[in-house]
């Protein structure tokens, strides 16, 4: 093995060592790097032009310029403010009180309002949490068995990872797209573009699917074993449910979500401008929650901005169609009113919004935690991509290329080494580094070896969120454990997600084998 190959080894080994002694992820990567780039400088293995190049990598298309990632801040803003303004609460507490006295019925509403906090948050730890604390001690006060109550609640935490707008997705879409393109610059052949738009579209089919999984267990365990899982019982001294509650606890989120994904997968909005819409619109949704708890005047003004976002959005794909169209100039003219006129309402209902979040103490948190996470996130991108830089200097990837081409199976036994790969890491890994780490080497092979960029994407996160939930090192049962109550066993909590397990398995087999399943509806979305 010639020295170079030793070296591109030794320090991929070191990174995951380093990573698991719990070591800061950007500075491992860059430092690693940087530590074996001057070792093969000093042996004269590694051309010094590669490190020279590093500033200019960071300000050129692949990062800086990065259309894909501006998306994430505001993403990250709009789960962050959803999260911190309870909504996730009167979602759960609706959702089972309109399915009340249905066996199962608070699985039922505990993946439900996990679809809807997966695509209205994307963020993982933080579904899981806020389903453990709300969820939990209802569901066992209501005699749930304890291995279904927490199952379906990690299961349901875990949705964050495949349904869209997932940040594992918008990470995934830059990583992929630049292995594409490194892929065709190595074939000769055309350059592929992946977008963020692509593989939302092509997450949302396996997405629904496997909350159809899940909801067909909780209802054959409801079926088969109906002590596990009773009928909620509503204490009588609750008022009943109004139609306003229903519409704005669970009518307005929702909309918001069918905004978001509508605007990208119609082609109203590119994902950046859809994510600024979910961070305007969640501002709005968490100031309308604050406000009608505190008896603000303000109220009307917010409901009044959620009313204009859909107008906003119609009218414009309405007058994206008639331009250059001399008939209808004057009903163009009076749609660009219209326009300024929802426009000027959403930006009223925006100000009002910061000022409720201000009041209640809310505004600044959130601020700060969005920024917290979107510059973890761009710390870690600039160290992973001096580790790639490095390794390929050290033609690492020429060495991955040549492992995964000598797999026995051709496409199907390299691409099942490299799940298998990535679903040991996702033990250990958070899916940030092993976006930024694990998939530019891997990717680029096996998209010359025939895989469609898409779906090896979509296969990818269904992985890494089975990873997530799989004991004994699944970060999402590390989240119930520390948010569940002492009487819950560890044990307990595996056995509860050995079931869910084998659904997320079941749908990573049925997209392995039907491509269609991923690929089928960017298609649709690109026509």
């Amino acid at each position: 093995m010639e020295l170079e190959a030793i070296l591109a080894i030794a320090m991929f080994a070191s990174a995951i060592i380093a990573l698991l002694a719990g070591y800061p992820v950007a500075l491992t990567l860059g430092g690693v790097a940087l530590i074996f780039a001057l070792l093969g400088i000093a042996l004269g293995v590694f051309p010094d032009s590669f490190l020279k190049a590093f500033p200019s990598r960071i300000e050129g298309s692949s990062i800086m310029q990065s259309q894909t990632l501006i998306a994430v801040p505001l993403f990250v803003l709009m789960g962050v403010i959803l999260e911190r303004s309870r909504v996730a609460e009167d979602l759960l507490n609706i959702a089972s009180r309109l399915l009340a006295g249905v066996r199962g019925g608070l699985g039922f509403a505990v993946i439900l309002v996990g679809t809807l906090l997966a695509a209205s948050t994307g963020i993982v730890g933080a579904t899981v949490i806020t389903m453990t604390l709300i969820a939990l001690p209802t569901m066992l006060r209501q005699g749930y068995d304890v291995r279904l109550a927490t199952g379906t609640i990690a299961a349901s935490g875990t949705l964050g990872q495949i349904i869209p707008p997932s940040i594992v997705l918008i990470l995934l879409a830059d990583a992929i797209s630049n292995a594409a393109s490194q892929a065709s610059l190595s074939s000769g052949n055309a350059s592929a573009v992946v977008s963020v738009g692509d593989l939302f579209a092509g997450a949302l089919i396996p997405g629904l699917i496997l909350v159809l999984f899940y909801l067909a267990w909780v209802a054959a365990v409801a079926i088969f074993r109906p002590s596990a899982c009773p009928p909620a019982k509503l204490d009588n001294d609750i008022a009943p449910l109004t139609a306003m509650d229903v519409l704005l606890g669970v009518g307005a989120p929702v909309g918001l979500i069918v905004a978001v994904l509508g605007s990208i997968l119609s082609g109203i909005a590119p994902p950046t401008e859809a994510s600024a819409i979910g961070a305007g619109g969640a501002l709005l949704l968490a100031g309308l929650r604050l406000a009608r708890d505190n008896g603000s005047r303000l109220a009307p003004v917010m409901i009044a901005g959620l009313l204009s976002l859909p107008v906003i959005l119609i009218l414009r794909n309405t007058l994206d169609l008639r331009v250059g169209d001399i008939a209808h100039s004057g009903l163009a003219a009076a749609g660009m009113g219209l326009t300024a006129i929802a426009c000027l309402v959403f930006l009223a209902s925006l100000v009002a919004g910061l000022m409720v979040l201000r009041k209640a103490s809310q505004l600044t948190p959130a601020f700060k935690s969005a920024s917290h996470i979107t510059s973890m996130v761009f710390l870690i991108l600039i160290g992973a991509s001096l580790f790639s830089l490095v390794f390929r200097g050290f033609d690492g990837d020429d060495l991955i290329a040549e492992i995964l081409h000598a797999v026995p199976g051709g496409k199907w036994g390299a691409l099942a080494a490299t799940m298998a790969v990535m679903f040991v890491l996702g033990f250990f890994l958070d899916f940030i580094e092993i976006v930024f780490v694990v998939v530019p080497l891997v990717a680029p092979p096996l998209i010359l070896l025939g895989c469609d960029p898409v779906w090896l994407a979509i296969l990818m996160a269904v992985n890494l969120q089975t990873s997530f939930l799989t004991p004994p090192f699944g970060f999402a049962l590390f989240y119930l454990r520390g948010a569940a109550p002492p009487e819950v066993s560890t044990m307990q909590i595996w056995q509860g997600a050995m079931p869910f397990i084998g659904l997320q398995l079941l749908l990573l087999t049925v997209v392995a084998s039907m491509p269609q399943l991923a690929t089928w509806l960017p298609s649709i979305a690109a026509q």
